[in-house]
């Protein structure tokens, strides 16, 4: 049987936060002190392939949403010898303003998103202003005008999406959110986007706040970990323990390679 392509895998951290803890667990005490959050897009490429996994957002944005703005995710692929021209593919987990901001910046890239993601972002759910709270109307907006454009290829559940990498149906934090499943040089990885944004919110059995649906939420965190195969292969959306476990790249700082960890 022929061995399936295998790719580098690079989280590149583009801002933080600190809140209070109880902001990211179900049923956390209020009490509780507060804890870092990162930011970050993740990059797929080997000798034949260069995809790009979510898209982050702005310095505008990060203002808005009071946000630790570090740098332009897109910008930041320069430190990888990527240029945005060079994306040819890019995976949307789910159209968060974190996750699908910039994608203006990326001219050449087609955009693949779970058709159920789109129907929620653009559905009737949008009319309460708890479930529309975490999206940004600009950037549904945009993804509605590349779909006019011809670049965006929906998706239903699971697929293959090129050798080696295939995407996952996670519903629960939004209702199209999708996993990825890489095959590395230490073995399959899954990048969870924010079916978990904590390792803690598996091992605690508490999914992050903002969801959809609780149950799919929590049956999407037992899948994202089944995925991985062993939890030193869950890459979380994001957890600073990415950034403390990964090796940095010689020149940056803040792009961790998810292939060094043996």
């Amino acid at each position: 049987m022929k061995k399936p392509a295998q790719y580098e895998v690079y989280a590149i951290k583009y801002a933080q936060s600190m809140r209070p803890a109880s902001d990211y667990f179900m049923g956390a005490d209020p009490h509780d002190g507060p804890l870092p959050i990162f930011y970050y897009v993740w990059l797929i490429k080997n000798a034949g392939r260069v995809l790009l996994v979510d898209t982050g957002f702005n310095a505008a944005r990060a203002q808005t949403r009071n946000r630790d703005f570090l740098r332009c995710p897109i910008e930041a692929l320069a430190g990888l010898g990527v240029a945005p021209e060079d994306i040819d593919t890019v995976v949307i987990t789910h159209l968060h303003y974190d996750h699908a901001g910039n994608m203006d910046k990326l001219p050449n890239a087609r955009f693949v998103l779970q058709e159920s993601e789109m129907n929620f972002a653009t559905g009737r759910y949008m009319r309460h202003t708890l479930m529309r709270a975490p999206f940004e109307l600009s950037d549904v907006q945009l993804m509605v005008a590349l779909n006019y454009g011809g670049r965006v290829d929906f998706v239903s559940g699971d697929i293959d999406l090129a050798d080696g990498i295939r995407l996952h149906h996670v519903p629960g934090h939004s209702l199209g959110l999708q996993a990825l499943t890489v095959e590395t040089a230490r073995g399959r990885l899954c990048l969870a986007s924010d079916a978990a944004h904590f390792y803690a919110n598996i091992d605690s059995g508490k999914p992050f706040p903002i969801i959809a649906n609780v149950g799919d939420a929590l049956d999407s965190q037992d899948k994202v970990l089944r995925l991985a195969g062993s939890p030193d292969r869950l890459i979380p959306g994001h957890d600073p323990a990415v950034a403390e476990m990964y090796d940095s790249i010689a020149n940056d700082s803040l792009i961790f390679d998810l292939t060094s960890r043996s």
